[in-house]
């Protein structure tokens, strides 16, 4: 009895840990309007989750202060800047096409020049799978840290 609670209890807290961080990661080298890279510089960026379209409106923005490094790179987790609009975490992946819109200001101001947009692919849509909680291809659903299979052993630690 002892070994099955102690086996819960550790399924249940590593279940606590492995949920997905809500960020995409971003990393980006950093030029001014004449292209030379601005090393070790203080810039401002906004970031934009655009939804159908590359046009599309915005179902999220935030903006970043960051300093880049001797070779001009940024590191960015999208998803944890200071909040413009929107609610990073109640996006609904599973809803259409999504696109990344990326603006910066070389001088650390909200002056944003359009650096570029990109659809999402694949990785920012498992993001999804916090949230769908079972597999049809393979009859299992998780909850609270312990895996239980459908059907005849429904019940059954595994």
């Amino acid at each position: 009895m002892k070994k099955a609670l102690l086996f819960l209890l550790t399924m249940a807290i590593t279940g606590l840990f492995a949920q997905a961080p809500q960020a995409i990661k971003y990393q980006a080298v950093a030029r001014n309007t004449s292209g030379n890279i601005l090393v070790n510089q203080a810039i401002s960026m906004r970031v934009s989750i655009l939804t159908g379209s590359a046009e599309g409106n915005a179902v999220y923005s935030e903006t970043h202060s960051v300093n880049t490094n001797s070779f001009g790179l940024v590191n960015l987790d999208i998803g944890w800047g200071t909040l413009v609009s929107g609610n990073y975490t109640t996006i609904d992946w599973s809803q259409g096409s999504y696109f990344v819109k990326v603006e910066a200001d070389e001088t650390g101001g909200s002056n944003y020049s359009l650096l570029g947009t990109s659809q999402l692919l694949s990785v920012p849509y498992s993001l999804h799978s916090n949230t769908s909680g079972y597999s049809k291809t393979s009859g299992y659903a998780t909850t609270a840290g312990m895996l239980i299979q459908s059907g005849r052993d429904v019940g059954k630690v595994l």
